[in-house]
């Protein structure tokens, strides 16, 4: 690998996580609703792991991926270590990864980092009671994410879900279907 390659990897993998922490950030929205509620309690040990992106509000800094998916880690700080990744374009594209850090603020309610000083709010919204899916999002419902522990969903735990992020007062229109494979 040249300097000029390893510098403009290096390049791209700051601007993904710049956009990352952008998109994170926790701007305000456009409307003055309340904040979404959280899930009242939350065993990490029970949350690390793989999660799947089932479904997505579409993010800049997600642009082209499938088979998205998190990865979660304790860190000998007690803080959580975040691998996602994705494939870019394909299922048989190159992966595509950003890692950051996480760390739980309230119950249900984790600020997520993925470029320092910027953190991202990462709202638990609603958890399967075993772990198996999560909904993801933020106090201004400008993301959303379905998470998974498997890379399908059926049809009818989908629109479970989804009823649960339109109770919470997501709009499910900019909602997208993860293209994701067989694992």
């Amino acid at each position: 690998m040249t300097l000029h390659t390893h510098i403009t990897a290096t390049r791209r993998r700051l601007a993904a996580a710049l956009f990352c922490s952008l998109a994170l950030s926790g701007l305000p929205a456009a409307h003055a609703a309340e904040p979404p509620a959280t899930v009242t309690t939350l065993d990490l040990n029970r949350y690390l792991g793989t999660w799947y992106e089932i479904a997505s509000y579409p993010q800049r800094f997600q642009r082209d991926c499938v088979a998205t998916r998190a990865d979660y880690s304790l860190r000998p700080d007690s803080k959580l270590r975040v691998l996602n990744r994705c494939r870019k374009e394909t299922l048989d594209g190159t992966w595509k990864e950003a890692e950051g850090r996480a760390r739980v603020v309230a119950p249900g309610k984790l600020k997520v980092s993925f470029f320092w000083p910027f953190e991202g709010d990462y709202w638990v919204i609603a958890l399967d009671p075993d772990y198996r899916w999560a909904l993801v999002g933020g106090p201004g419902r400008d993301y959303l994410w379905i998470l998974s522990r498997s890379p399908q969903m059926d049809d009818a735990t989908y629109a479970a879900i989804t009823a649960k992020a339109v109770e919470q007062g997501f709009a499910l229109e900019p909602l997208r279907r993860t293209l994701q494979g067989a694992d």
